[in-house]
């Protein structure tokens, strides 16, 4: 577990406050004051803030988490109906995949150790190799108990391939013996030779044993009754059909043998070869003086159980790696955290390697998918939590939660969310209120991400947020299309009056394309309403459709739709249409056009005092006001007289 230290903070005076939030951050209010003091003054001047899931902004890792979304989404689309051996082996091949991710990030990581100029850096880098490593070992290990469930005779050989494939100084070390010029006089020769035969690899010590006899005349007949040894001992191949008793007979006969060789004392001349028939026939005391070319407790469990008891029981394990861990520590030293891991996998208590990982490892990434993975299994069905969620489905909560921290990396942990049937769809929720909208391309994103899910209300609130950011911006347009889409009557009511302002002060709508294409979204708000129907009324006024014009006009004075403060304007422009030359509006209509001039200016306030702007600007509304009725009463005439005429013919 890492300690961050806070400069500031002092525990003792209990200045310490944290908070865990959505975001995955840790805020600590710190005791320490600007200036220099020469004691503290209890205060919290600045604000700390500690991210709980650091491994998310590290660039290799970040590979890590992207290639392995894309296998766990697979995972989850794997067909129920799917049962038996193709089940079984598909699920293998998800569980390779996702090591071979591991493996691909550690190899990354270590090259970026390597080429760490900074050697804080290399160590830090270097740290994080081992980390994946461990991780790989551990799921590797996983595999071949919880998914391959290798039965007896088979899971030697998978172990083998275990031990191999994450014990690999072997072979740079062989490198290093074949490129000398005589190999069988390397320093490392006999070392080499021993590994091999530490690790199952008894051809390879064969050829290695070859090169001795060639240059040994004394040990040509040890090293080929080795290497006979070598060659017959028996062993459970992949494609071999003998049965597990007839492998236990050969192998014992073929144990007996080499009991033989040894009390003969055939090998007593050649401490090396005496010591590798010993180790083949699993003496503890020989393997142990091995500890050094062994490393570890597991590789000397595998070696042991290799020579021993090849044909070891899934069951039979436990006894012999807590064995085998007791005898390689001796009572020197504890079990690392790795240790207790690997033991409990041994132990096949699939919940106290989940419990040690979650313990030990520094983000979610890991026992989140090999949960999950085990839970495809059908291997922790039974496993609840008090508070109402499974354990797959609260570690993948955690993780997805860490995955929303990042400003990009949070798009993948939507799908985490979305295959958690539980309390996926409220964390969603929760989370995708909290993502910064920086700019409008991510917020179509998450726009795009709520409506798929049909959520409603965050819909709503991440337009809304779009209309007020556009609105600051003076993007009356945009604002408008946001607060529609928001369904947000208020807000749409706003954004209206801004652009009827705007008209005001400069003759002209902006957004035309907007406006004219409102269709049934201007019911929002009666003032969208107004705003596109009076949009319409200068279109037709265009398009010389005076009497449609007037009629649309007259219509939105008379529905109160109208803001009265927007009155003016309206009879002002009615003006051009009662100095046509025909008459358009009829008496009845003038009638209505006078009656709310009059209702206007009986309600206008009368402003005193010696403002000169005010005087000014009444006199322009007086002058207005005067033309207004001066045009009624000559088209109220006009009107009258057309009527008459129209009756008496």
């Amino acid at each position: 577990v890492e300690t961050v230290l806070i400069p500031g903070v002092n525990s003792r005076k209990h200045q310490m406050c944290f908070d865990w939030g959505p975001g995955e951050m840790l805020v600590c209010e710190t005791s320490f004051n600007k200036k220099e003091k020469s004691e503290m003054v209890p205060s919290c001047p600045f604000i700390y803030i500690i991210r709980k899931d650091v491994d998310v902004y590290s660039q290799v890792l970040r590979k890590l988490f992207n290639e392995s979304h894309g296998i766990f989404v697979g995972l989850q689309r794997i067909e129920e109906e799917l049962t038996g051996k193709s089940r079984k082996s598909q699920l293998v091949r998800v569980s390779k995949n996702y090591r071979s991710v591991i493996r691909a990030c550690m190899e990354e990581m270590h090259q970026v150790a390597i080429a760490a100029k900074d050697p804080a850096s290399g160590r830090q880098f270097s740290s994080q190799v081992s980390i994946l490593s461990a991780m790989e070992l551990i799921w590797n290990l996983c595999e071949i108990l919880f998914i391959e469930v290798a039965p007896a005779g088979p899971l030697l050989l998978h172990l083998l391939d275990w031990v191999r494939l994450h014990v690999c100084e072997v072979d740079s070390l062989s490198a290093d013996v074949l490129g000398s010029e005589n190999p069988s006089k390397h320093e490392s020769f006999w070392n080499l030779v021993t590994i091999l035969v530490l690790q199952g690899r008894l051809d390879e010590a064969r050829q290695m044993l070859s090169k001795e006899a060639d240059t040994s005349p004394a040990s040509v007949g040890m090293c080929r009754i080795m290497g006979e040894l070598m060659r017959t001992m028996p062993i459970l191949s992949p494609g071999n059909t003998q049965t597990l008793t007839e492998l236990e007979l050969k192998w014992q006969h073929w144990h007996e043998e080499c009991e033989r060789y040894l009390q003969d004392c055939t090998f007593a001349s050649n401490p090396h070869l005496e010591s590798l028939c010993k180790i083949m026939l699993g003496d503890e005391a020989a393997l142990l003086e091995q500890k050094e070319l062994l490393s570890n407790w597991y590789h000397f469990l595998v070696t042991r159980l290799l020579y021993s008891n090849p044909t070891v029981k899934p069951i039979d394990l436990q006894y012999y790696a807590q064995s085998s861990l007791d005898l390689f520590l001796g009572g020197e030293s504890s079990p690392e955290p790795l240790d207790n891991i690997l033991m409990a996998a041994f132990e096949f208590d699939i919940h106290q390697v989940i419990k040690e990982c979650s313990i030990a490892l520094s983000n979610w990434w890991f026992v989140a998918h090999l949960t999950d993975l085990l839970d495809h299994c059908k291997l922790l069905q039974s496993h609840n939590l008090y508070f109402g969620s499974n354990m797959r489905e609260f570690l993948l909560l955690e993780y997805a939660s860490g995955l929303f921290a990042h400003p990009s990396l949070w798009q993948l942990g939507v799908d985490y969310f979305d295959y958690c049937p539980e309390l996926g769809r409220v964390s969603l929720e929760l989370h995708i209120e909290r993502i910064p909208l920086n700019t409008e391309q991510k917020a179509l994103k998450v726009l795009r991400i709520c409506e798929q899910r049909q959520m409603t209300e965050q819909v709503r609130s991440i337009c809304k947020i779009l209309a007020m950011k556009a609105v600051r911006n003076n993007r009356l347009g945009s604002a408008l299309s946001w607060s529609i889409r928001a369904k947000d009557a208020a807000f749409a009511t706003l954004v209206s009056d801004r652009f009827l302002r705007d008209y005001c002060e400069r003759g002209c709508f902006s957004d035309l394309d907007l406006i004219d294409n409102l269709g049934p979204a201007m019911m929002l708000s009666d003032r969208l309403t107004f705003l596109g129907k009076y949009r319409e009324f200068h279109r037709v006024y265009g398009e010389k459709r005076f009497a449609d014009a007037a009629s649309l006009l007259l219509s939105l004075m008379t529905s109160q739709i109208a803001p009265r403060s927007f009155w003016m304007t309206l009879l002002t422009d009615a003006l051009p249409l009662l100095e046509q030359k025909q008459v358009i509006f009829s008496a009845e209509q003038t009638y209505e056009l006078m009656q709310c001039l009059e209702d206007l200016t009986s309600g206008r306030p009368v402003h005193g005092g010696p403002d000169t702007q005010q005087c000014q600007d009444d006199d322009i509304e007086t002058t207005k006001v005067e033309m207004l009725r001066l045009a009624l009463a000559r088209n109220l005439a006009r009107a009258i007289i057309r009527e008459g005429s129209l009756e008496g013919s």
